[in-house]
């Protein structure tokens, strides 16, 4: 998928690191990418994270790491949750550099080496503190308190996200289509949406829509709407007591044995097995 460039430094001025706190009715699809490496906790909402080919379902306590120009986006819809929040820290290759020289920064080192990929994190209450108490920070305190979290991320056990990176410049244009491609998807996937619907879209014929989307994305156009509705059913089959007929239905899928087929092939297991384990977890 192609993104738009943020420029951070131009809308936020010169500080060495930004932390902002951002609330809103929900949070927009907005597919875009900046030099800074970005530290973002959700403090309220849930709805679809996408981070380079990786498409994940969020909630309240989602922490994710990522690296310098990592195409990315939160998205939900208005009504999800009574509204949207996040923190938001965002810092830079040069901010940064000089204390990785240091020894005992050997771990945040190795860290940011894999923030290209993104990294996910388990939360506990006094990570959540030292991040909300960064954004009330000011001064030279801010950049201490920005070293601490990372001390204390770089010691945790993590996920990487986003495994297969990519990155293209777009145009405005491209963007534009995209942006509202997927945002169609994400509003509509529940029910059938034809090849002809989406293109129709943009104004393209369906043959130069699958290029279009293969070149944007890195996936087809229907393996991109089958990972959506995956991810949408491992949500319900985690938070509903809803058959695996009903989800599957539930999730646009015609048939429950495509369902079937699909979720194995994207999961390794059944919709069955799905919630057998995580019922374990519980």
């Amino acid at each position: 998928m192609k993104a738009k460039l943020e420029d951070i430094r131009s809308e936020k001025g010169s500080s060495s690191l930004y932390a902002y706190r951002v609330q809103v009715p929900f949070f927009e699809f907005k597919w875009h990418y900046h030099p800074e490496y970005e530290l973002t906790y959700i403090v309220q909402g849930r709805g679809y994270r996408i981070v380079g080919n990786s498409y994940e379902y969020f909630s309240a306590g989602d922490l994710v790491l990522l690296g310098s120009n990592l195409p990315h986006t939160w998205s939900s819809k208005l009504g999800a949750t009574p509204y949207a929040e996040a923190i938001v820290i965002q810092f830079s290759k040069e901010f940064i550099e000089p204390f990785l020289g240091l020894h005992e920064s050997f771990s945040i080192k190795s860290m940011l080496e894999n923030a290209p990929r993104g990294i996910n994190f388990q939360v506990n209450q006094a990570l959540v503190s030292k991040i909300i108490a960064i954004t009330e920070a000011s001064g030279f305190d801010r950049i201490l308190q920005l070293i601490s979290i990372l001390e204390v991320l770089s010691k945790e056990q993590v996920r990487l996200i986003a495994p297969n990176t990519f990155h293209n410049v777009a145009s405005k244009k491209s963007e534009l289509r995209i942006n509202k491609v997927c945002t169609f998807i994400q509003n509509n996937f529940y029910q059938k949406i034809s090849l002809q619907q989406v293109a129709e879209l943009i104004y393209l014929t369906e043959s130069n829509f699958c290029k279009f989307f293969k070149k944007a994305t890195g996936k087809t156009y229907s393996d991109y709407l089958n990972e959506m509705r995956i991810n949408e059913a491992c949500r319900m089959l985690d938070q509903s007591d809803q058959t695996i007929s009903q989800i599957s239905f539930a999730c646009g899928f015609e048939t429950l044995s495509y369902f079937n087929r699909i979720f194995l092939s994207k999961k390794g297991m059944t919709p069955s097995v799905y919630r057998k384990e995580k019922l374990k977890l519980i």
